[in-house]
């Protein structure tokens, strides 16, 4: 089932992106997984130390912070299609019944600019609906400064911490009650 498609707005023949849910072990998922984590790992490790991860850094992250949690009963996985190629992806972990946290939110480098972060976001709002969430609460670097701006722009305002993960520096909550979906 796809939660969310969207064309764009323009005249030109630009691929539709497409959301829906996947199985957070296929092929793709992994893939996508794989190329997050490069990519925050590597933002980090050259803010911090100037250079970019190494693969046994790569390895040791997927193998510290797993995603198997991002399958029910306790979450679920978002892959995103850009003209059928899967470029982004997004989970949500089930905190309590009213809660769910964003995590693992990617667009692949190629991809951004072309509406993949919205629509992604609006596929995350009405799966989280669909779970039973009432909020949305995410922790993420001060560094990712291109993921904080997204999240504010689709309604994610600063709260008080809620984690204490070794890279959470900033947390965000979207309240759901009062969030209009997307195409109401």
């Amino acid at each position: 089932m796809t939660l969310s498609t969207a064309t764009t707005t323009d005249t030109s023949a630009a691929p539709a992106w497409a959301v829906a849910p996947a199985t957070v072990t296929s092929p793709e998922a992994v893939a996508l997984l794989r190329d997050y984590l490069i990519d925050v790992s590597d933002r980090y490790y050259l803010h911090h130390q100037g250079r970019v991860s190494t693969p046994e850094e790569i390895e040791e992250g997927l193998a510290a912070f797993p995603s198997d949690d991002l399958a029910p009963p306790t979450g679920l996985f978002l892959l995103g299609r850009l003209g059928g190629r899967p470029q982004a992806c997004a989970g949500l972990r089930v905190l309590d019944t009213g809660t769910v946290e964003l995590t693992r939110v990617f667009v692949r480098s190629e991809a951004r600019g072309s509406g993949g972060g919205a629509r992604l976001l609006a596929a995350v709002d009405e799966a989280a609906r669909g779970l039973g969430a009432r909020r949305i609460v995410l922790d993420t670097r001060l560094d990712l400064v291109e993921a904080r701006a997204l999240y504010t722009r689709h309604g994610y305002a600063e709260i008080p911490a809620y984690s204490d993960g070794p890279y959470a520096e900033v947390w965000y909550g979207k309240d759901l009650t009062t969030a209009v979906p997307a195409g109401a």
